[in-house]
């Protein structure tokens, strides 16, 4: 049985968003933890063609590298245009941080608005297993 769901995120691994960039880490020798949010991340609901608003949390322990923010905001930026299923938003985005900077350690939350009465929150942890 088709789904009306069928074929709407094909290709959404392969998009094209803006690089995030990164900084050499100084202080590479210790733990400690950076954390970003947001509280202005909008995208598209691929079924509806609404907006979509979330507040995107980014908690990640550097290790040679840190996030420059400011590509990071253009990153952000950009799916403002794109339809993308919330679970696809938070995976993308965790996918491009940790290629971008490598950390040791990241966790992302992304709380979605109410939509239809309901409240989405998606998150995701990666951490680098050391032998």
């Amino acid at each position: 049985m088709k789904s009306p769901y069928d074929n709407l995120q094909n290709g959404i691994r392969d998009l094209d968003l803006p690089k995030i960039k990164r900084w050499e880490n100084k202080y590479s020798d210790k733990d400690y933890t950076v954390s970003v949010k947001t509280g202005e991340f909008t995208c598209i609901c691929p079924k509806t063609g609404l907006p979509d608003y979330a507040t995107i949390n980014i908690d990640y322990i550097p290790d040679r590298y840190c996030v420059e923010l400011k590509s990071f905001k253009l990153y952000l930026l950009a799916y403002r245009n794109i339809g993308i299923f919330h679970e696809h938003v938070i995976n993308r985005i965790l996918d491009d941080f940790i290629g971008s900077c490598r950390p040791r350690y990241a966790k992302i939350i992304g709380e979605f608005s109410l939509r239809g009465g309901i409240k989405t929150t998606v998150s995701r942890e990666h951490e680098i297993r050391r032998s």
